[in-house]
């Protein structure tokens, strides 16, 4: 049996790093790791290949070669997904789609030969069969009846399928689920709320798979809660300590956690003392009744600020996502969030619009409010997909005005600043390729390039912090080519266009007014008649239509 494993593409986002990937000679960010933990639990006997496209295209020789195409991704990738199932199916390949995307939303891949929902271990018994010995298999190849699996289970991921000389950043996972139940989170409904964590021995053969390999550099440990279980992440970061120690510390760990990890001092010091340099929070808004309404209650357990100053003098670089968008939120609403965000320590400040996600709790509310609109997709600069409080318009602009503060380089420089002057110099030796980027860094940015003056200042900062500061504001002026380009060219003109459309339709339906002898305003022939107090409107529809109040 051959089996091509394919990860679709993305489009440019702020989480691809496409403008700073060239700085690093790198083609990718993260390796498709969803792919390679399935491959290891794929039978021994099957022929596999890996293919991500975000390193190339497909080639119709792969597809030719493989007995059946099995194809992953998110909601956002979704036209790749369907651009290799046409091809695919085109060449007479069985496909089959699986992963995010596929497990919340099965109905939206009609053009799949079959669908798998939900994680690998110890459930691929149906699938196997049916693509082992094709006939009259059920569309759906998802076992039933079953509760989350075990990851004891879990296999060592097929990184030798990976290339992984590509990539900028190796991966690996500890654990899935998260305790919490924040109403717009898909990770509790894919993954559940009791994280399920794998044995230290586990994750260090991981590790040692990547070594062997020749990885060296940044690791992400992609659990969307690290220290959902705290006593097992305390059991694991003594172990991955030692054994970063025993090989002169290979890599430079980063993961996702909960806010309150600030408030975990001895937590905070494991992951120091076994090399993490960074850590992805949540903090989503500063308002704490919107924090409640939208059950991130863990977030009220401590003062955000003053948790990020304390995660940044600790060593650890906080990169953090907000929304905008939530019930109640308005103008106002969008300026403290920018007041919020400038004043922190986060050069990379994640901000979105509210997406209702198939399957979680928000999802089911707005359905039971009659506010959605489309299932979404995940596309963070299309329209909302549900009616939002604030109105599209409004909310769109607001959000347009934020991003091009945030990431203006003024915006974006300040922050980086604030976190050089907090952050400890970085320790260790540097890694191997890190002159090749220095010097493209230099000349890219420090010469050539537009915004040379806030290159030159930060350096400089960092030069009065001590010579390890340097790596740092180097990396972060990479990041900031990124954010900062990718604004001005892609995020600004498309939310632009976006609030033209929007601005239009509203034009379209506005009714035509003709102006009576003496000023007095009437509705064109057949339209309702005007009011003195408000432009006129159709009979029996508000003022403004649903989702621009």
């Amino acid at each position: 049996m051959r089996a091509l494993l394919v990860q679709a593409a993305s489009p440019a986002t702020y989480w691809g790093y496409q403008h700073s990937l060239p700085f690093v000679d790198k083609g990718a960010t993260l390796p498709p790791l969803g792919l390679a933990t399935l491959a290891a639990h794929l039978p021994a006997s099957w022929e596999l290949r890996i293919r991500d496209l975000h390193l190339e295209p497909l080639d119709d020789a792969d597809v030719a070669w493989a007995d059946a195409v099995l194809v992953t991704g998110m909601l956002v990738q979704a036209t790749s997904m369907h651009a290799v199932l046409s091809r695919a199916r085109s060449l007479g390949k069985t496909t089959v789609v699986g992963g995010p995307a596929a497990t919340t939303s099965p109905a939206a891949f009609p053009d799949a030969t079959h669908v798998f929902r939900g994680e690998a271990e110890g459930r691929l018994g149906i699938l196997v069969k049916a693509l082992e010995c094709p006939g009259a298999w059920p569309r759906d190849l998802t076992p039933t009846g079953e509760a989350r699996p075990d990851l004891a289970l879990a296999r060592v991921p097929r990184f030798d399928l990976l290339r992984l000389d590509r990539y900028a950043t190796y991966a690996i996972q500890v654990s899935r689920g998260c305790p919490f139940t924040c109403e717009f989170c898909d990770i509790i409904e894919i993954f559940g709320r009791a994280p399920r964590v794998k044995a230290p021995a586990q994750v260090l053969a991981e590790l040692d798979a990547l070594h062997a390999l020749g990885a060296r550099g940044p690791l992400f440990i992609v659990d969307d809660n690290f220290i959902g279980n705290r006593r097992a992440a305390a059991r694991l970061l003594p172990e991955i300590a030692a054994w970063q120690r025993a090989r002169g510390t290979p890599f430079d760990l980063f993961t996702e956690a909960s806010l309150d990890l600030a408030a975990e001092d001895a937590l905070v010091a494991a992951m120091i003392d076994a090399s993490f340099s960074a850590v992805f929070v949540g903090l989503e808004t500063p308002d704490p009744d919107t924090l409640a309404r939208t059950g991130k209650r863990q977030n009220l357990k401590v003062d955000p600020a003053a948790a990020i100053e304390k995660l940044t003098r600790a060593g650890l670089e906080v990169f953090a996502g907000f929304i905008v968008g939530f019930d109640g939120d308005d103008a106002a609403a969008v300026d403290r969030q920018r007041a919020f965000v400038s004043a922190l320590p986060i050069p990379r400040a994640m901000v979105g619009i509210l997406t209702a996600l198939p399957g979680t709790q928000l999802w089911r509310r707005l359905e039971r409010e009659r506010r959605l609109r489309t299932g979404g997709s995940g596309d963070q600069f299309d329209r909302p997909n549900f009616e939002t409080t604030m109105g599209d318009e409004a909310l769109v602009a607001a959000y347009r005005d934020l991003l091009a503060a945030l990431f203006s380089p003024e915006g974006y420089f300040a922050r980086c600043e604030r976190h050089l002057d907090l952050s400890p110099p970085l320790r260790g030796a540097l890694r191997p390729g890190a002159l090749g980027t220095v010097r493209r860094a230099l000349w890219g940015l420090g010469i050539i390039g537009p915004r040379r003056r806030w290159f030159w200042r930060l350096v400089l900062r960092a030069l009065r912090r001590g010579p390890g500061a340097i790596p740092r504001a180097v990396t972060l002026a990479i990041i900031g080519e990124h954010f900062i380009r990718y604004t001005e060219e892609a995020v600004l003109p498309r939310l632009d266009r976006r609030l033209a459309e929007i601005r239009a339709e509203r034009a379209a339906r506005r009714p035509a007014l003709r102006v009576l002898p003496g000023g007095a305003r009437a509705a064109a022939p057949g339209g309702p008649a005007p009011s003195d107090a408000r432009e006129a409107v159709p009979a029996g529809v508000p003022a403004a239509p649903p989702g621009e109040r």
